[in-house]
């Protein structure tokens, strides 16, 4: 039924230029409103595991993201602050599954072609006041207009408008978790592997990006102090350096190079009640943020939006198919939000019998059942949500 339909999309982000391409190819009348002047990120990489990759696949733009200088991954190394290896994983093990290391703005842009591709309009500084459900949407903007359309779908993130008029207003809570991301050049050769150097109530995660011209790092620190949710406040990268002065040379090397840096704090925010009304729903982070301890945020929202597309494509009602779309994924994702929580402190050992314990108990897994290390990833990365949703409707 998703054919004709008049669907506007709040947010060009991964998630709504997916589903805008989804929508699209199924025959809807998409539009993509976006607040900002212009579709970028800037100095951000992200990962797209098999899972992923199976959605860009089915919408034919994994060619562009190999033409796009994402890096080919095939490695995980797990090791301690100071440098000593942990745990090493085998991607390649996971063929024919691929694993890519992308530049956020590289993965937006070749999702914003495909979507104009495919006929969707999007525009710019169309900043949403409001939204209200009903039998037809509708959607105040910032300038006064007001336009109505058959389904408004919210993929504007954590601070969502769409999230706020299904679920009213929600508190969330301050992780005591501090998080920093910059690139900085590959200066060390590194080509296509994931490293996380794990030390007491810090961590830091580090991968190649752009062809291997770059390397991409995620640091993250306990601290008491509260922060900004925004992943767009400036830091001064001495504070960075300073917060991870007592790891090892390889990990003070990368940061050593930081000339630009963001900081945010981490927040938990529940998954949304309802992710869908009459006529609205949600989609990705609005509908089920998580934290960035599994690398699986993009991922899901991709994830959203071929389910949303098939589910809408197969029912009669349109109540019917958003009630089929939060069948399909409300579970899985919670699964992977949890998954996500739970790695944080398994990042952050601080007690140092009980940090060795735990590492020792990983370099034999390591050592003696290398497949077995990797297969506990199968619900996750072996999961192919294009061919995986059940053959029919579910009520």
């Amino acid at each position: 039924m998703v054919k004709g339909l008049k669907i506007l999309i709040v947010g060009a982000g991964i998630g709504g230029l997916a589903l805008a391409r989804v929508l699209a190819l199924r025959g809807a009348d998409v539009t993509v409103l976006e607040q900002a002047p212009e579709i970028a990120e800037v100095g951000a990489g992200l990962q797209i595991s098999p899972n992923g990759l199976a959605v860009l696949r089915a919408l034919g733009l994994a060619g562009a993201l190999e033409a796009s200088g994402a890096v080919l991954a095939d490695t995980v190394q797990l090791k301690d602050y100071r440098g000593a290896g942990v745990l090493k994983l085998d991607l390649t093990q996971l063929s024919p599954q691929k694993y890519y290391f992308v530049h956020r703005a590289d993965l937006i842009e070749l999702l914003a072609e495909g979507a104009r591709a495919a006929g969707v309009k999007i525009q710019l500084l169309q900043k949403v006041e409001s939204v209200e459900d009903g039998p037809l949407a509708r959607i105040i903007l910032a300038s006064g207009e007001v336009r109505e359309a058959d389904l408004i779908v919210g993929c504007d993130g954590v601070h969502s408008v769409v999230r706020g008029a299904l679920n009213g207003a929600e508190k969330p809570f301050f992780t005591g978790n501090a998080a920093w991301r910059a690139t900085v050049p590959n200066l060390w050769g590194r080509r296509s592997d994931v490293q996380v150097h794990m030390g007491p109530r810090r961590h830091l995660v580090s991968y190649p990006l752009k062809g291997g011209a770059m390397v991409n790092l995620v640091a993250v620190e306990e601290q008491r102090k509260w922060l900004a949710e925004s992943w767009m406040q400036e830091d001064d990268p001495a504070n960075l350096q300073a917060a991870f002065d007592d790891f090892g040379a390889e990990a003070k090397a990368m940061l050593a190079e930081v000339r630009e840096v963001k900081q945010w704090g981490l927040f938990r925010h529940p998954v949304a009640v309802r992710w869908h009304g009459e006529s609205l729903a949600l989609l990705g982070d609005a509908a089920h943020p998580t934290l960035p301890f599994l690398a699986q945020g993009a991922v899901m929202a991709l994830e959203d939006a071929w389910a949303m597309g098939v589910a809408l494509d197969r029912a009669e009602r349109l109540s019917q198919g958003l009630e089929t779309y939060q069948l399909w994924r409300r579970a899985r994702a919670e699964k992977v939000i949890n998954t996500a929580t739970g790695n944080a402190w398994k990042y952050h050992l601080s007690f140092g019998p009980l940090r060795f314990a735990a590492h020792s108990v990983l370099r034999l897994g390591g050592a003696v059942a290398p497949m077995q290390m990797l297969k506990q990833f199968d619900w996750l990365y072996g999961y192919d949500v294009t061919t995986d949703l059940p053959v029919q409707n579910q009520r």
